[in-house]
């Protein structure tokens, strides 16, 4: 755990170019889900088969991000951007505060991003989901 005043904010651009990094990784994730069951499956007729699927793929990308949140703090394209995800003490987040912010970042984005354009008005300039799940996004300093 690193003290609260050492751990740099993340800026607005960073996670933003974070955050698109991460799309390209997602949908190669979300491919790779597909493919394992939509041959089981087959043609998703039925209202009932969609929203079951959406679900699947929901709970895919909350195992993807939940594991790298919990692990390290960092996914892929975080650990690139250099973007640590932490709590407010500067510490390993909590099961629960990773599947709150995972819910509220998705609810977030369904609504135009209003969650992630959030940022430019916070006093912390942090989203929405992290103000209310009690993380936050800080820079990782460079290894000398």
């Amino acid at each position: 755990m690193q003290d609260k005043a050492t751990l740099a904010p993340a800026s607005f651009p960073v996670r933003l170019a974070a955050m698109i990094y991460e799309s390209l990784l997602v949908t190669a994730v979300l491919f790779v889900a597909s493919f394992v069951v939509l041959p089981v499956v087959g043609d998703l007729h039925a209202g009932w088969q969609r929203h079951l699927f959406q679900a699947y793929l929901a709970g895919v990308l909350f195992a993807y991000f939940s594991a790298f949140w919990l692990r390290s703090g960092q996914t892929l394209a975080m650990k690139t951007w250099r973007i640590r995800l932490v709590d407010q003490a500067g510490g390993t987040i909590s099961l629960r505060q990773a599947a709150l912010r995972f819910v509220l970042a998705l609810i977030g984005l369904l609504l135009a991003g209003a969650g992630f354009w959030w940022a430019l008005v916070d006093r912390d300039r942090q989203f929405l989901h992290d103000r209310i799940a009690g993380t936050r996004l800080v820079r990782v300093p460079r290894k000398a």
